[in-house]
């Protein structure tokens, strides 16, 4: 088997027999699929990334078989990109030096639930683990919009938001992610045990120091949830009402408001929602629906919708969360394949006037989508604008537009960690890749630091975080 990215010189068929037990998948097609996750959102991303595939994938069933795949890459120094349900969309766990994919989908049980959390394998559904969790009353406090594909350790590896973060905070914030067991990518790998605030020098690496096998989390009892949409003359009163609600004592799961020009990509809401006019889209316990209804006629709103889940799938609508988030910038490009989107922080205090600001500089091309939040224990909006695309210097414009008025952008354009959200190297992070992943397997190309510091000592790479 000769090798699909032709950046490698391995014998791949000996490679796969090799692994033995482990299910291995050797067909092109195949193979370029898993090599692909939802980076196509970025046009820059695109043109980057569509080249780049795997020369083999491996689906271990479990950790001794994990184990033995990290151990023949060591051997013969084979690169390593993990993937679970491949729904991330900054390209991380798309192959850029070809290598071995290893698919955590069949490391998929949950295997305890506790009074308060629950212990899983990374491979999970996160679908089939809020199902698991709500028959025993109940659920994660925050999971991604694309729960139907994603897996549990990919969110937590690269998600750090989701439905739920309006109440319960970032995944990073103290109680939600309690224990991780990862490998390392060595000829013999070890475990390690990542707690308290330890958590957070594996999460959100992108799977770069380290291949989670296990993780422990809390759990939250389960609300008999209302799917709402709300609709409101214009977009700051929208916003307000967002406002409001996000600061309320109504037990809301989610808090999203959107532009006007948003809810023509939504096919399945015409006829049920007014058109034309900018949505609230939320998550509110049964009996707080009241709360709730007053709240939006106090913002001069109307309810629109409100679903439980047996009349949802009575009506055969999505679930109200695939208005939110980036399913959002994926229900527009179904149909419309010029638009693009970016990341933007709105920081506390949040106010009307800010919205108002930024529409008078902004251009046309910017469909403001906010999505509330709790992050430190502030409450912030995270602005996740949908973009008529034209130029890459034009999406740079505009993020430069935003920082100009204080509020902050991540670039959801680049594949590189340093340049996404976090601006600026994670020593923390790399520290612990030369831990776990002394020989630099694991997706090394996303990180642009790694090549500086790959042969200092981990405490050396420390201090350059304390620096």
């Amino acid at each position: 088997m000769t090798s699909i990215s032709g950046k490698t010189s391995t014998d791949w068929a000996a490679f796969a027999k090799a692994l033995g037990p482990v299910e291995t998948i050797e067909e092109t097609v195949r193979v370029k699929k898993r090599s692909r996750d939802f980076f196509w959102y970025s046009p820059i991303l695109d043109r980057r990334l569509k080249t780049c595939f795997g020369d083999l994938v491996a689906r271990p069933k479990s950790p001794a078989e994990m184990a033995q795949c990290l151990s023949l890459s060591a051997r013969h120094l084979v690169p390593v990109t993990l993937r679970g349900g491949g729904t991330g969309n900054y390209g991380q766990s798309v192959p850029m030096e070809g290598g071995l994919i290893i698919d955590t989908t069949a490391m998929g049980e949950v295997l305890e639930i506790g009074p308060d959390f629950v212990r899983v394998q990374a491979g999970c559904n996160i679908l089939k683990l809020n199902e698991a969790l709500k028959a025993k009353g109940q659920e994660l406090p925050v999971f991604p919009s694309t729960q139907d594909i994603a897996t549990i350790g990919g969110f937590i590896s690269g998600g750090s938001a989701g439905i739920g973060t309006v109440s319960h905070g970032m995944l990073r914030d103290a109680g939600n992610v309690l224990e991780i067991r990862a490998l390392s990518a060595e000829e013999n790998p070890r475990e390690v045990v990542f707690s308290g605030d330890q958590i957070n020098m594996i999460h959100h690496a992108w799977g770069i120091n380290g291949v989670i096998i296990e993780l422990t989390l809390r759990t939250v009892p389960t609300e008999d949830w209302i799917g709402c949409i709300a609709t409101f003359a214009d977009y700051p009163t929208c916003y307000g009402a967002g406002m409001a609600l996000a600061a309320s004592d109504i037990r809301r799961k989610l808090c999203s408001t959107l532009d006007a020009r948003i809810g023509t990509y939504f096919d399945r809401l015409k006829g049920i929602v007014r058109e034309g006019l900018p949505m609230l889209v939320t998550l509110i316990p049964r009996g707080q629906m009241d709360a709730f209804r007053a709240l939006v006629a106090a913002h001069g709103g109307t309810v629109d919708l409100e679903m439980d889940e047996a009349e949802r799938l009575a009506r055969k609508l999505p679930h109200a969360f695939e208005f939110s988030y980036n399913h959002t910038t994926l229900q527009a490009l179904k149909t419309d394949r010029k638009v693009t989107y970016l990341q933007i922080l709105c920081p506390a205090p949040l106010n009307v006037e800010k919205i108002v600001e930024l529409q008078g500089v902004l251009g046309d091309d910017v469909y403001m989508h906010h999505e509330f939040s709790l992050m430190g224990g502030q409450r912030v909006a995270f602005d996740l604008p949908l973009v008529k695309y034209t130029t890459d210097e034009r999406l740079y414009e505009i993020m430069a537009i935003y920082e100009a008025h204080g509020c902050p952008a991540s670039d959801p354009h680049s594949c590189i960690i340093e340049e996404g959200g976090m601006k600026k190297a994670d020593y923390r992070h790399l520290a612990w890749k030369k831990r776990l992943d002394p020989l630099g397997l694991l997706n090394s190309p996303k990180s642009r630091e790694w090549g500086r510091v790959r042969h200092l000592r981990p405490e050396a790479i420390e201090a350059l975080h304390q620096a």
